[in-house]
């Protein structure tokens, strides 16, 4: 398994006017997923979506958490679900924060969008072995 080596926030990603941003932390706990997320939201406020992914623990202790916060269902948190996945990483919590830019990406484009993000925060910011 693998975990981020810090927290961190990535450039934005745009995409035919939207902006993503990636906010990622490394967490112990559930109730550390939530106070950050609840703390990018925060400052988000003015967001469009506040997307979340989280993987806690290994194995039969795993526990996993994704919402698409108001995007079509399947389109933000699955993908940022199956980025951690692919990658084995846990202890970890992503949120990716959408402003609308007016037009519409669809379903592809917004899975493609929240990936890319998600991916591009982790090559930036790196990963260990745990």
């Amino acid at each position: 398994m693998k975990q981020i080596k810090q927290a961190g926030q990535s450039y934005p990603l745009i995409e035919k006017k939207s902006k993503f941003i990636a906010s990622i932390a490394p967490v112990a706990t559930e109730s550390e997923a939530k106070a950050f997320i609840k703390k990018i939201s925060e400052q988000h406020y003015k967001a469009n979506h506040n997307c979340f992914a989280y993987r806690i623990g290994i194995d039969k202790e795993l526990l996993v958490n994704e919402s698409d916060e108001g995007e079509p269902s399947g389109t933000a948190g699955q993908p940022m679900m199956y980025v951690l996945e692919k990658q084995e990483i846990t202890n970890t919590v992503v949120v990716v924060t959408r402003y609308f830019g007016g037009i519409k990406l669809g379903k592809g484009g917004l899975v493609r969008s929240y990936s890319k993000a998600v991916s591009q925060i982790i090559k930036a910011i790196g990963l260990i072995t745990i």
